[in-house]
């Protein structure tokens, strides 16, 4: 007989938001990317394939994080008993890894075209980097809306990636009026290096924030001290141990703890009362708490000590 294990938690995310948010990102950044490859090759703009190579980046990006979206919508089972929450992060982690390439992939082109520079259309390159300005600023005005209506890193990934196309666009133009007026042709990979810079930059800020949820740090939204001290304060309760606090997803929060109990109060109103002071004060939704008493739990010097300061 199968056994049916009844979580009082989905852990499951529904998005709405985030995934109309997301499809529509997708297909205006596909469409584009399509009209910037095309130009990029013709006017032979460093500046404007940096911004394309990004641009493919950020498709396969959006997709990824799509996928994510849907994985976070399944629900738990009897082998993944948190769901598909944690594929989110990991899902941003590729992404911000993406970043990370492609600034470097635009850093050793700049390198190249810095000691061999090469002309440019100046004309198609300013005219499609102006479209890709209108497209980059309404896709990070939708993105950052949405990012207001559920707080996701997935789409926080995709916003920094369209950051560094906006910032692309603008750099493609300032690149191509300074060229137009100076005559220097080095200006195109210089301002392209100074672009993946600022992209490198926006994909170390989402590796550090997924790497920090995949080791299970304590949220830094969170202090752990304050929060243990908080149980000790709960009528019944000695000591608090084993505390661990951790992020599954983002805004979805898992903690567990073991505490020392007085034997004269219920253990089930202690729980109760532990569930309600993380819920309205945290907002940690999902807590496992043993109860425990030191002369019967073995604790070693811990539980010893523990007895000695309580006797």
């Amino acid at each position: 007989m199968k056994t049916v294990d009844y979580h009082h938690l989905d852990h499951v995310k529904e998005q709405q938001s985030s995934k109309r948010t997301l499809w529509i990102t997708l297909l205006l950044t596909l469409f584009f990317t399509v009209v910037e490859i095309i130009g990029g090759v013709l006017s032979q703009s460093l500046a404007l394939l940096s911004d394309s190579a990004h641009m493919i980046s950020d498709v396969l990006a959006l997709g990824l994080s799509m996928f994510a979206i849907y994985m976070a919508t399944r629900k738990p089972n009897d082998q993944y008993t948190f769901g598909f929450l944690r594929f989110e992060i990991i899902a941003s982690f590729l992404n911000g890894l993406t970043l990370i390439l492609i600034a470097l992939w635009i850093f050793v082109e700049g390198i190249k075209r810095m000691i061999h520079p090469q002309q440019v259309d100046l004309g198609l390159m300013l005219v499609i980097a102006s479209i890709g300005l209108v497209v980059n600023i309404t896709l990070t005005i939708i993105l950052s809306r949405s990012m207001k209506a559920e707080n996701n890193l997935n789409v926080k990934s995709a916003l920094w990636h369209f950051i560094g196309d906006l910032l692309s666009s603008v750099g493609v133009i300032v690149s191509a009026l300074l060229i137009r007026f100076t005559g220097w042709q080095a200006i195109d990979p210089l301002i392209s290096m100074v672009i993946g810079g600022i992209i490198c930059f926006g994909g170390y800020k989402i590796i550090r924030e997924a790497y920090l949820i995949l080791m299970e740090t304590v949220p830094e939204k969170f202090d752990l001290n304050e929060i243990r001290a908080d149980l000790g304060n709960i009528e019944g309760i000695e000591d608090v141990h084993e505390m661990h606090l951790w992020a599954v997803s983002t805004e979805h929060y898992s903690l567990t703890a073991h505490v020392f109990a007085r034997v004269d109060i219920q253990p089930f109103c202690i729980i109760l009362a532990i569930n309600e002071m993380l819920k309205s004060k945290y907002g940690i939704g999902h807590s496992t708490i043993q109860i425990e008493h030191a002369a019967i739990h073995d604790h070693g010097e811990y539980g010893r000590n523990f007895l000695l300061n309580h006797v």
